[in-house]
């Protein structure tokens, strides 16, 4: 890479990199000198924010950084404009590998020594990057490339290009991006990721062969996204994560339109709290995925056209034909502040939705006053993957029989319970499950048969040692204090405070159960469930 030692090549607001490091890349704030200081010196405001100062020093505000430590100075030598696109494509495809590489491709052998490694048929592979014509896919990231280069250049080298990873480079200008995709009429995916765009979209043409667009981390707004809507017709994939985005602020419309290919929408890790701005996507009539994971939003609802009405505020009309999120198969809100169950209950109006991931929310965490996995599945009539982990036949009775016993055993002393569960009567008449009944024997009323449940108990203490796993039958009104009470007497633990844990089909992890005076049924431990017995620490 070719690095400036003129301060005369910089210019404020350029994307610049550090020579000796292409991922250390920052913007260009101040050139000029500094008090106390000799010669010419350049201010970088820094992107990963690990610098010395905010841009003033010793009392003197030079420039504006971002935040407290992302500014400093740096002599002009020590910094990088960048090269042309066919410059990283030279070095990323027909450079010979250096020592430093070589020095890389090893394994450690069982006595924790290099073993160097020959990798097979190298030789054939280079020679066949070599041979650019034709590549059909790029991997340009972190090389510090900054323009399009000479005109053609492009075209007459890598015509047959369809894949393009620009990630981590100095492009900022959109008339650069379009002389890149002018060149490349193959070009359906083209990643710019960690790319600092400009918020003026000039010069960018019409991309009629861009299938897949990722602009994660460029600093876009839904405004930008209005403009680039009309350059795409044939967009079917576009990632927006890390943007900041807190809003979906059209031009003309309350209702976003338009985008009538795009089958995935990606927002993850933006600031989107109110619901109502999504709901502006659900005219997007192709739209099967949106990612909304790591977001601000604490509740959600499936919009009618009385609400699509309020939204629009009555001085525009939207379809009435058009079903809100009518081909929505995929739903990701992990990681967001979703704490009701009548957000929970609405995903089931969605008309196709069968992907559904509410992890990390507090209404799927039972260590935060959340419900279990298996509520979950019997609220949502027709999920088939929730939280990454496929909903089996098997699973889905389980928990729709474990669900509607939890719920008969709260009705006994409250009967409007009842209404905060939609679902129980529809389950209880599918699943044939009946009242349950009391036998009176000659010490009394006792719960018959039915109400006991065949629990697994596995031993996973360190301190208690290998012991085979033992399933008991059990009452469903036993508490876990109980429970704890007759590990203690089953695994002969002494003075060892056993700590539990509910293991549920399709969870990543098991459940801690902490709360001595909830039931088995109140924690949904179910017929046949596994309790793992561990020790407190």
């Amino acid at each position: 890479m070719q690095s400036s030692s003129d301060s005369s090549t910089f210019k404020l607001d350029q994307r610049v990199h550090s020579t000796n490091d292409p991922r250390r890349i920052g913007t260009v704030k101040y050139i000029g000198p500094v008090e106390g200081h000799p010669g010419t010196w350049v201010g970088v405001d820094w992107d990963n924010g690990e610098a010395k100062h905010d841009g003033s020093l010793n009392g003197v505000r030079y420039f504006e950084a971002r935040s407290q430590l992302s500014g400093s100075f740096v002599r002009a030598q020590n910094l990088t404009s960048g090269i042309s696109f066919i410059e990283a494509l030279y070095i990323r495809y027909r450079d010979q590998p250096t020592q430093e590489d070589e020095d890389e491709m090893y394994v450690l052998s069982a006595s924790n020594k290099r073993v160097s490694v020959q990798l097979v048929g190298k030789e054939k592979i280079q020679d066949k990057l070599s041979r650019l014509e034709e590549l059909t896919g790029a991997s340009l990231f972190y090389l510090g490339v900054s323009n399009p280069g000479s005109p053609n250049e492009i075209r007459n080298i890598v015509p047959n290009l369809k894949e393009l990873d620009l990630t981590g480079n100095l492009l900022s200008e959109w008339k650069d991006v379009g002389i890149i995709c002018e060149q490349l009429p193959s070009l359906a995916a083209l990643n710019l990721s960690n790319n600092s765009m400009s918020h003026e979209i000039v010069g960018l043409p019409l991309l009629k062969s861009i299938h897949i667009l990722v602009l994660n981390n460029t600093g876009i707004n839904w405004t930008q996204i209005e403009v680039l809507k009309d350059l795409l017709p044939v967009i079917e994939e576009l990632h927006l994560m890390g943007n900041g985005i807190n809003a979906i602020k059209t031009a003309s419309s309350s209702i976003v339109h338009g985008f009538d290919s795009l089958r995935l929408l990606n927002l993850e890790e933006n600031c989107i709290a109110e619901w109502n701005e999504i709901v502006k996507l659900s005219q997007l009539r192709s739209l099967e995925e949106l990612h909304l994971n790591k977001n601000n939003l604490n509740r959600i609802f499936y919009p009618d056209h009385d609400t699509i009405d309020k939204l629009v505020g009555g001085d525009e009309s939207h379809d009435q034909s058009c079903i809100p999120f009518q081909n929505l198969r995929c739903l990701l809100l992990g990681g967001n502040n979703i704490d009701d169950l009548a957000s929970v209950d609405s995903l089931n109006s969605f008309p196709k939705l069968i992907d559904i991931r509410l992890s990390e929310n507090p209404i799927a965490d039972p260590g935060r006053c959340g419900i279990p996995r298996f509520f979950l599945v019997a609220r949502l009539a027709k999920v088939e993957i929730l939280n990454g982990s496929e909903v089996s036949t098997r699973e889905r009775k389980e928990s729709e029989i474990r669900y509607v016993r939890l719920v008969m055993s709260k009705l006994h002393g409250n009967p409007d319970e009842i209404k905060q569960h939609p679902r129980f009567v529809e389950l209880k008449n599918f699943h044939g499950i009946e009242d349950e009944r009391s036998s009176v024997g000659t010490t009394g009323p006792q719960k018959m048969a039915s109400g006991l449940l065949s629990v697994t108990l596995k031993s996973v203490a360190p301190s208690i040692g290998e012991k085979p796993p033992l399933t008991k039958k059990l009452p469903a009104a036993t508490t876990i204090g109980k429970l704890k009470i007759l590990c203690e007497t089953f695994f002969k633990l002494g003075s060892i405070r056993p700590k539990l844990f509910l293991q549920e089909e399709g969870s990543p992890l098991p459940i801690l159960l902490d709360d001595e005076m909830a039931t088995l049924m109140d924690v949904g431990i179910g017929n046949e469930s596994t309790v793992l017995v561990d020790e407190e620490s």
